[in-house]
């Protein structure tokens, strides 16, 4: 007997029932999958270099066909800025949009410098405003044309869909902040931006590289070469470690045709740089003659002011307070190396003061010599020092400037007001059309008193004495060069 049988020809109808119902359920199988892949498709990232609709929906829909650059900035204020030009510099290389981040409290305080008796009280923690860089200083100066930016408050709105009104305080912001895009989940956005979640994250290109290994360069020959500055085999030893400095390209390793150019987020850890033995700690991007555009940026960037209403206050207090010419002596005498040279510190100052009183055709031979003086020694504290022995000299006069004065006060009114930093951002396209402010909860003022006795010391036209190695001083002397204060 043959091992198959024969098929009966009354099998024949059943047996074209069930093709046809296989088929079916095959072309049904098969549009669902195609659905299915579809859905996937809208979903999951594009290995493209560009946000299409699906890499949208996982990073963010109103900011979409965007690519931003992210940084975390740390340190001292001065320092801040220092790092905000940095990143406005890779963000014009790079062609993305830089995220502007926050003012951040000086380390000393966020680590609680409490033998100095300068941290911030608990509530005052708990309840610290929101102030932008760009509130601070003027980013239309160099962002008009040559580079885009968005305020972080509107970043996270618009991309992570979290709800920003309690980190406004002017009206345009609570209306944008309150445009949500989807549904906010902060831990998800801070593991988003951070680079947490590794290669699996397809939002964020998490840059590993900082100064123990890299100094990047722009347009030179020197990429992938060694950097003159190496950590010697003494520190090598006891570390443990073994790195190597090298020089690489940003636009190559970066830019186009990289990796990271197919991230829609592109985030830095720290952005600070500076001469260090012949080098550059991280950054040596100086001059580039062979791209106009960044060489033109660089050269706006030597020096961004601060807004036009901290500088209002410095003239206004210079004007209607002093009244009179009057000298400038920033003396920084607590905070990390400069609590140890207070005798250097004092007798520059007191050397400047000699020397005007050898001067009197620069002020009125009768008149005390008026100094503005901005020190973060409190007056209590003065007691036995130089600055107690000025106090009680009537041939000068001092003024300085408290937090809680009126004229800071109305400054940081006018400041919160005017929303800088929201009105130079780029704005979701859910905005469009629906421009109508909305209220905000009052909020405690920003303490801006710094930026406004920089202001004042710009205005000094006896002089300015400032501390040896202070950021802050740098920054005056080049408020003083650009001649920002004209009285």
């Amino acid at each position: 007997m043959s091992r198959w049988r024969k098929r009966s020809p009354r099998n024949k109808p059943l047996f074209l029932l069930s093709v046809t119902l296989l088929l079916l359920f095959a072309l049904f199988l098969a549009f669902c999958l195609s659905s299915t892949a579809d859905l996937l498709r809208s979903l999951l990232p594009s290995s493209s270099g560009t946000l299409d609709a699906a890499r949208s929906t996982q990073c963010g829909f109103s900011l979409r066909g965007e690519r931003f650059l992210w940084f975390a900035p740390h340190s001292g204020f001065s320092n801040q800025v220092s790092e905000l030009k940095n990143a406005i510099l890779f963000a014009a290389i790079l062609n993305r949009t830089l995220i502007v981040p926050p003012v951040l409290d000086h380390h000393a305080v966020a680590l609680g410098s409490c033998p100095k008796f300068r941290v911030s009280s608990p509530t005052e923690l708990r309840t610290a405003v929101y102030v932008s860089m760009g509130d601070i200083i003027d980013l239309s100066v160099v962002t008009s044309s040559m580079v885009r930016t968005v305020d972080f408050r509107i970043f996270a709105s618009a991309w992570c869909g979290l709800n920003m009104e309690q980190a406004c305080s002017g009206g345009l912001c609570c209306a944008i902040s309150g445009i949500k895009s989807a549904v906010g989940n902060f831990d998800q956005c801070r593991s988003l931006l951070s680079g947490l979640q590794g290669d699996n994250n397809q939002c964020t290109y998490a840059v590993e590289d900082d100064c123990r290994t890299t100094v990047w360069t722009y347009l030179q020959d020197t990429d992938e070469t060694l950097d003159s500055f190496q950590a010697g085999k003494e520190l090598l030893k006891k570390k443990k470690f073994s790195y190597v400095r090298k020089r690489r390209s940003i636009s190559k390793a970066l830019g186009p045709g990289s990796k990271a150019a197919m991230s829609p987020i592109l985030a830095f850890g720290t952005l600070f740089s500076a001469p260090y033995r012949g080098s550059e700690s991280y950054i040596d991007i100086h001059e580039v003659p062979g791209d106009p555009r960044i060489q033109s940026l660089l050269k706006k960037m030597e020096f961004i002011p601060f807004a036009p209403e901290i500088l209002a206050a410095g003239k206004e207090f210079a004007l209607n307070k002093i009244k009179k010419p009057f000298l400038c002596a920033q003396l920084r005498l607590l905070d990390g190396q400069f609590k140890n040279h207070w005798k250097t510190t004092f007798s520059t100052l007191e050397q400047k003061l000699k020397s005007l009183e050898l001067k009197p055709n620069q002020r009125i031979l009768s008149d005390p010599i008026n100094i503005f003086l901005m020190t973060d020694l409190p007056s209590v504290n003065w007691t036995g020092t130089y600055l107690a022995d000025l106090a009680k000299d009537s041939t000068y006069q001092l003024y300085t400037m408290g937090e809680k004065s009126e004229l800071v006060t109305q400054a940081a009114k006018r400041l919160m007001a005017s929303e800088h930093g929201i009105r130079s951002s780029v704005l979701p396209r859910n905005y469009e059309g629906s421009r109508k402010k909305k209220a905000c909860n009052q909020v405690l003022l920003p303490d801006i008193l710094l930026y406004i006795e920089e202001s004042v010391c710009s205005c000094a036209s006896l002089g300015f004495v400032g501390t040896a190695g202070s950021t802050i001083a740098e920054n005056i002397e080049l408020m003083r060069k650009s001649n920002t204060c004209k009285l």
